[in-house]
């Protein structure tokens, strides 16, 4: 009886740390995500001004503007889960990318200095979002890990842990960019 009472114990404890283990890894992501929610409002705060900056020269993308706009509004007043918000951003990321593609045709945009500030407030703000996501990715990953291998994949199932969405570039921004010297 002594030994039987021995294996429980060691099962239970090998069940308890494999339990424990996934909740700090999936507690992980949501440390991540939460981080880097912080640096999605800062972005999320300069798309007006960007908006309001760029519309005066922008006549012909007004649709993309609009897009862009309501995409933020979206994600700012909708209480979305996670992998919803990673989805829509990477939308905002999309759209941003084709907005970076057009200032290229308006010189006088590219040369106003309320637009150069902004556009440096915006960059740092994208090399910070960059890291977040690095980071948010990574903890994913190891999440994913995880609850996908054996022994820890049955914990993970009995838990209803499930997938993360990873955040992920756009088409658009997997091509090289092409450069013009005028």
């Amino acid at each position: 009886m002594p030994v039987l009472f021995g294996i429980l114990a060691i099962i239970t404890l090998v069940l308890v740390l494999l339990y424990n283990n996934l909740v700090r890894k999936k507690n992980a992501v949501e440390n991540a995500f939460f981080s880097m929610d912080v640096m999605l409002k800062k972005r999320y705060d300069l798309i007006p001004q960007l908006v309001e900056t760029v519309q005066g020269y922008m006549h012909h993308e007004r649709e993309l503007l609009t897009g862009l706009t309501e995409l933020r509004q979206k994600i700012l007043v909708d209480q979305l889960p996670t992998n919803e918000k990673v989805k829509l951003d990477n939308e905002i990321n999309t759209i941003l990318q084709q907005v970076r593609v057009q200032f290229e045709n308006y010189p006088g945009l590219k040369a106003s200095e309320n637009f150069l500030r902004l556009q440096g407030a915006i960059n740092e703000t994208e090399e910070q979002l960059a890291a977040s996501r690095r980071y948010y990715n990574a903890a994913v990953n190891d999440y994913h890990n995880a609850i996908e291998t054996f022994p820890s994949s049955l914990m993970a199932s009995w838990a209803g842990m499930g997938q993360k969405e990873y955040f992920a570039i756009g088409e658009a921004e997997k091509t090289v960019p092409g450069v013009s010297i005028k």
